[in-house]
């Protein structure tokens, strides 16, 4: 039996009985109540992955130095579809492979993302507070319908938002590292420049990864070329929006509203206060880094995750893409 920790919630039984199938022996982390694994302290980590061969992990940091120390893990698999927080080199180097669940959740995430849209658009916040006071005062809202989206990132889940935006006969404009012309004909969007996105845009929806270059993406100067009726949704990554500035500019009027399921204090914590004032401004949809977790989503991204560590553990290869870093080849050169 080979050991496989998860250090997640929600792991469904059937996930879980795929795993037993297949000679694994699970286990799930007990999780601090209202934390994630990317809360738990590495020692903690350590001890609960040792002797482990796979671990499906959530947030956690998966670092150099807690590979080390974990000699008999074989696999690092992400319930999930970022890996900012897995060291990709340490993880080649030492020989052992890192895969996330690509095509799990990209029509939750998707449909979170449009319903933020909507309720941002039609004030439901707003209208909901005010029948909570005893006011049924109509709050006016806008449509999503033949307005003009900005599309920030064309992976799996930015390609999922646009299928679904076309159904709003919504004109669609997106900034993408790659053009596709025969892509863009067949979902009917159009290629913009960054700058011409955020100056025609009524919503602007990030869909990119984090990376130097894309960090604090929205930001003062950015948020300058927008409409003050435009709306900023962010289900892809904290860091994507400089949350202090995004802040100032609802406060000012700036903008019309945001919808936010990432944060910058997820990662820094000295925003939890930033955090705190986005949440409670009427204009502002807040959730706490759900866009995955419906149950039929996380059922999906469960067994990617559990086929790539059995995949690995069988000496065989997961889907290419799940593969994130695959260090067995250098493990064997350095064996020969």
């Amino acid at each position: 039996m080979r050991k496989v920790i998860v250090t997640q919630r929600f792991f469904d039984e059937a996930s879980m009985e795929y795993l037993r199938s297949n000679h694994c022996d699970v286990t799930i982390a007990k999780l601090p109540p209202g934390k994630a694994d990317g809360e738990v302290p590495e020692a903690v980590l350590r001890e609960w992955l040792q002797g482990a061969a796979g671990w499906i992990v959530g947030h956690a940091r998966v670092t150099r130095d807690l590979l080390l120390a974990l000699p008999d893990l074989k696999i690092v698999s992400r319930r999930g579809v970022g890996y900012e927080r897995v060291d990709v080199a340490a993880v080649r180097e030492l020989g052992r492979v890192a895969t996330i669940a690509a095509g799990g959740n990209d029509a939750t995430v998707a449909d979170q993302t449009i319903g933020m849209m909507l309720a941002l658009g039609r004030r439901f916040r707003e209208g909901q507070a005010g029948i909570n006071r005893g006011s049924w005062a109509i709050p006016l809202g806008t449509d999503l319908y033949r307005k003009t989206v900005g599309v920030i990132g064309l992976g799996r889940i930015g390609r999922a938002v646009v299928k679904r935006l076309a159904a709003f006969d919504c004109k669609i404009l997106v900034h993408a590292p790659r053009q596709d012309a025969e892509l863009a004909a067949r979902l009917g969007f159009e290629y913009a420049a960054l700058d011409t996105i955020l100056a025609q845009s009524d919503y602007v929806t990030l869909h990119a990864p984090l990376t130097p270059q894309t960090r604090f993406l929205i930001r003062q100067e950015t948020i300058r070329l927008m409409k003050p009726t435009a709306f900023v949704i962010n289900t892809a990554r904290g860091g994507l929006v400089e949350d202090r500035d995004l802040l100032h500019a609802l406060e000012n009027k700036e903008l019309a509203g945001a919808g936010l399921d990432v944060f910058m204090s997820e990662s820094d914590p000295s925003y939890q206060h930033v955090t705190q004032e986005l949440a409670s401004m009427p204009n502002v949809i807040a959730q706490p880094h759900s866009g995955a977790s419906t149950r039929e989503g996380l059922d999906r991204t469960n067994m990617i995750a559990a086929r790539c560590v059995v995949a690995v553990l069988n000496g065989m290869n997961p889907p290419s893409e799940c593969i994130v870093a695959d260090g067995r080849e250098v493990r064997s050169a350095v064996a020969l």
